[in-house]
Protein backbone atom coordinates (compact mmCIF):
# COMPACT_ATOMS: atom_id res chain seq x y z
CA UNK A 1 0.00 0.00 0.00
CA UNK A 2 1.22 3.48 -0.83
CA UNK A 3 1.34 5.78 2.13
CA UNK A 4 2.18 9.41 1.22
CA UNK A 5 1.74 10.25 -2.47
CA UNK A 6 2.76 13.92 -2.38
CA UNK A 7 2.58 17.25 -0.61
CA UNK A 8 -1.01 18.40 -0.17
CA UNK A 9 -0.21 21.74 1.39
CA UNK A 10 2.11 23.95 3.37
CA UNK A 11 0.63 25.93 6.25
CA UNK A 12 2.53 28.44 8.38
CA UNK A 13 1.90 31.08 11.02
CA UNK A 14 2.75 34.74 10.48
CA UNK A 15 2.03 38.10 12.09
CA UNK A 16 -0.38 39.28 9.39
CA UNK A 17 -1.69 36.68 6.91
CA UNK A 18 -3.21 39.30 4.58
CA UNK A 19 0.05 41.26 4.35
CA UNK A 20 1.89 37.99 3.75
CA UNK A 21 -0.50 37.02 0.93
CA UNK A 22 -0.16 40.53 -0.55
CA UNK A 23 3.65 40.28 -0.42
CA UNK A 24 3.68 36.90 -2.15
CA UNK A 25 1.20 38.14 -4.75
CA UNK A 26 3.17 41.33 -5.46
CA UNK A 27 6.67 39.84 -5.46
CA UNK A 28 6.22 36.19 -6.46
CA UNK A 29 3.00 36.36 -8.47
CA UNK A 30 0.83 34.10 -6.29
CA UNK A 31 -2.87 34.66 -6.94
CA UNK A 32 -4.31 34.51 -3.43
CA UNK A 33 -7.77 34.40 -1.89
CA UNK A 34 -8.98 34.24 1.70
CA UNK A 35 -7.33 30.80 2.15
CA UNK A 36 -4.02 31.48 0.40
CA UNK A 37 -3.48 29.88 -2.98
CA UNK A 38 -3.29 26.46 -4.56
CA UNK A 39 -1.07 24.97 -7.19
CA UNK A 40 -2.72 22.82 -9.81
CA UNK A 41 -0.83 19.96 -11.39
CA UNK A 42 -1.51 16.76 -13.32
CA UNK A 43 -1.31 13.34 -11.73
CA UNK A 44 1.57 11.18 -12.99
CA UNK A 45 -0.48 7.99 -13.27
CA UNK A 46 -3.27 9.71 -15.24
CA UNK A 47 -2.46 13.08 -16.77
CA UNK A 48 -6.16 13.74 -17.38
CA UNK A 49 -6.62 13.97 -13.59
CA UNK A 50 -5.82 17.20 -11.75
CA UNK A 51 -4.18 17.45 -8.33
CA UNK A 52 -3.74 20.39 -6.01
CA UNK A 53 -1.29 21.62 -3.39
CA UNK A 54 -2.54 24.31 -0.98
CA UNK A 55 -0.41 27.19 0.41
CA UNK A 56 -1.91 28.98 3.42
CA UNK A 57 -0.65 31.55 5.93
CA UNK A 58 -2.38 31.45 9.34
CA UNK A 59 -2.46 34.08 12.09
CA UNK A 60 0.11 33.64 14.87
CA UNK A 61 -2.76 33.10 17.30
CA UNK A 62 -4.16 30.13 15.35
CA UNK A 63 -4.65 26.97 17.38
CA UNK A 64 -5.02 24.85 14.23
CA UNK A 65 -1.48 23.47 14.61
CA UNK A 66 -2.00 22.49 18.28
CA UNK A 67 -0.88 20.46 20.12
CA UNK A 68 2.33 21.24 18.20
CA UNK A 69 4.05 24.45 19.24
CA UNK A 70 5.65 24.83 15.79
CA UNK A 71 4.74 27.63 13.39
CA UNK A 72 4.16 25.30 10.45
CA UNK A 73 2.24 22.22 9.43
CA UNK A 74 2.62 20.09 6.33
CA UNK A 75 -0.32 18.37 4.67
CA UNK A 76 0.51 15.11 2.92
CA UNK A 77 -1.68 13.54 0.26
CA UNK A 78 -2.50 9.85 0.77
CA UNK A 79 -4.55 7.30 -1.18
CA UNK A 80 -6.48 5.31 1.44
CA UNK A 81 -6.71 7.28 4.65
CA UNK A 82 -8.80 4.78 6.63
CA UNK A 83 -6.41 1.91 5.94
CA UNK A 84 -3.36 4.09 6.60
CA UNK A 85 -4.72 5.27 9.96
CA UNK A 86 -5.19 1.67 11.07
CA UNK A 87 -1.62 0.81 10.07
CA UNK A 88 -0.24 3.90 11.82
CA UNK A 89 -2.21 3.02 14.97
CA UNK A 90 -0.66 -0.46 14.97
CA UNK A 91 2.77 1.13 14.55
CA UNK A 92 2.23 3.30 17.63
CA UNK A 93 1.82 6.65 15.84
CA UNK A 94 -0.19 9.26 17.76
CA UNK A 95 -3.48 9.89 15.94
CA UNK A 96 -4.85 13.22 17.22
CA UNK A 97 -8.42 13.09 15.95
CA UNK A 98 -10.97 11.07 14.00
CA UNK A 99 -11.10 11.12 10.22
CA UNK A 100 -13.12 14.13 9.07
CA UNK A 101 -14.98 13.84 5.77
CA UNK A 102 -15.55 17.05 3.81
CA UNK A 103 -16.64 17.59 0.20
CA UNK A 104 -13.02 17.93 -0.98
CA UNK A 105 -11.61 14.95 0.88
CA UNK A 106 -10.90 13.15 4.12
CA UNK A 107 -8.53 14.49 6.78
CA UNK A 108 -6.84 13.29 9.95
CA UNK A 109 -4.01 14.67 12.08
CA UNK A 110 -1.04 12.81 13.54
CA UNK A 111 2.12 13.74 15.43
CA UNK A 112 5.63 12.86 14.29
CA UNK A 113 8.32 11.79 16.75
CA UNK A 114 9.17 15.44 17.64
CA UNK A 115 5.56 16.48 18.17
CA UNK A 116 5.03 18.20 14.82
CA UNK A 117 1.40 18.08 13.77
CA UNK A 118 0.91 16.54 10.33
CA UNK A 119 -2.30 16.65 8.32
CA UNK A 120 -3.05 13.64 6.12
CA UNK A 121 -5.45 14.25 3.22
CA UNK A 122 -7.19 11.76 0.95
CA UNK A 123 -8.14 14.29 -1.69
CA UNK A 124 -11.33 14.47 -3.70
CA UNK A 125 -9.70 16.49 -6.48
CA UNK A 126 -12.88 16.67 -8.58
CA UNK A 127 -14.78 18.47 -5.81
CA UNK A 128 -11.73 20.52 -4.85
CA UNK A 129 -11.47 21.73 -8.45
CA UNK A 130 -15.13 22.84 -8.32
CA UNK A 131 -14.54 24.70 -5.05
CA UNK A 132 -11.44 26.44 -6.42
CA UNK A 133 -13.29 27.35 -9.63
CA UNK A 134 -16.08 28.86 -7.50
CA UNK A 135 -13.60 31.05 -5.63
CA UNK A 136 -12.23 32.55 -8.84
CA UNK A 137 -15.52 33.16 -10.68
Amino acid sequence: MKRVTGIGGVFFKCKDPQQMKDWYERHLGLQTDEYGTNFEWRQAQDESQKGFTQWSPFPESSQYFAPSSKDFMINYRVENLSELVEILRLEGVTIIDDIEVLEFGKFVHILDLEGNKIELWEANDIEYDKIIAGRTS
